[in-house]
């Protein structure tokens, strides 16, 4: 199962591709929305900072919506919809399967929506390493879908719907989002008497690893050893060390900037 986004500026945009999703055959559960904002009720969960925290609660309101969104052109997404409270992006709104849990929350946001198996199955097939993108993008007001394709033919239709609606696609967003951040890391690495240009690839490896959830608020030297499993040789590198400090002072700026 392979989990294919797309990056909105509008949620009316997002909307019309989720419905060009149904129209090509994907079906509402193998669908994600999430969009800035909260439905009607209050904020109900707190979404942790890392893997490994548990989720606070708001409100004592259940965790999720019972109930669907509504879409435009007709129709409804889900049976499960959740709105939440994510540190540095603020109240997002989450319909689907997996929507909840990708943001955080797993268990009672998305258990009422499909069975345990499915769940599961979806859940393998979402990246991680890609969530700062679509908190980067939800910070900005976007929206976000993702489907999931299970054979080439559907990661075919999914591709063609999404591109057809104008979505950004995930590789689009990741260079646009390193473009807004580039210069002031070049001034920060200079200033320490580096050579951005020759270093800049293994520093953006290291300052991207800081922002996988499991890493968040884990010095280097706290993950070391699953830094070097995971990318091999470039992890002892002194520019991916200094990208990847770097990469956690980002993130607790943008939190600390989101709280004021």
């Amino acid at each position: 199962m392979e989990a294919i986004a797309g990056i909105f500026d509008s949620r009316a945009d997002a909307e019309r591709g989720v419905y060009g999703l149904r129209s090509a055959g994907i079906a509402n559960d193998r669908v994600v929305f999430l969009t800035p904002g909260t439905t009607d009720e209050e904020v109900e969960s707190s979404v942790p900072v890392t893997d490994t925290e548990q989720p606070g609660m708001g409100k004592a309101l259940g965790g999720a919506v019972g109930g669907a969104i509504g879409l435009a052109g007709g129709g409804t997404l889900g049976a499960a919809v959740a709105s939440l409270l994510v540190p540095g992006v603020g109240p997002v709104i989450a319909a689907g399967v997996v929507g909840a849990a990708l943001l955080g929350v797993g268990g009672a946001a998305t258990g009422a929506a499909a069975g345990a198996a499915l769940e599961r199955e979806l859940a393998e097939g979402l990246s991680r390493d890609e969530l700062y993108l679509y908190e980067d993008a939800l910070r900005k007001g976007r929206s976000i879908v993702i489907a999931f394709a299970e054979d080439d033919d559907a990661r075919e239709r999914i591709h063609n719907v999404l591109a057809q609606a104008d979505a950004e696609s995930i590789d689009a967003a990741r260079e646009s989002w390193w473009v807004g951040l580039r210069d002031a890391e070049e001034e920060h690495y200079l200033a320490a008497g580096g050579d951005f240009r020759s270093d800049e690839v293994s520093y953006r490896l290291g300052f991207e690893a800081a922002l996988n959830p499991k890493r968040r608020g884990r010095s280097y030297e706290e993950t070391a050893s699953e830094l070097h499993q995971t990318y091999r040789v470039v992890a002892a590198d002194e520019a991916f060390r200094r990208g990847y400090r770097r990469g956690q002072d980002y993130h607790k700026r943008v939190r600390e900037s989101h709280k004021s």
